[in-house]
């Protein structure tokens, strides 16, 4: 039986942390296309060429940009995943911490196989 570790301990902490890291993934990205996009339309109602290439190449970066954001969660996770060398009170410990990080929720008596 697991009597606790840090992060069944500090649950309710990585479940609030969960819902800044949704947030954050869904607010930054709709920000940098919106502002791309604000750029592109400025662009095109002067009828600048070198603006609006200016203003498509801003566009472009800041998509992949967003992208990157939105998947940053997912790409740490898989890191620490693939770099997990832990017993199997650590690993079911680390699994609370990630299920209320990436999920928005956790439930530490699942997590623990209580």
């Amino acid at each position: 039986m697991l009597l606790g570790g840090f992060c069944s301990d500090t649950a309710n902490i990585w479940n609030v942390l969960g819902y800044v890291v949704t947030v954050i993934k869904i607010v930054i990205p709709l920000i940098l296309i919106i502002l791309g996009m604000v750029d592109l339309g400025k662009a095109v109602v002067s009828s600048d060429d070198k603006a609006i290439n200016k203003a498509v190449t801003s566009l472009i970066k800041r998509f992949i940009a967003a992208v990157v954001m939105f998947f940053i969660p997912t790409i740490v996770s898989a890191l620490f995943n693939a770099l997990a060398i832990m017993g199997s009170t650590e690993q079911a410990d680390y699994n609370i911490c990630v299920q209320c990080v990436t999920g928005g929720t956790c439930d530490t008596s699942t997590a623990l196989g209580a």
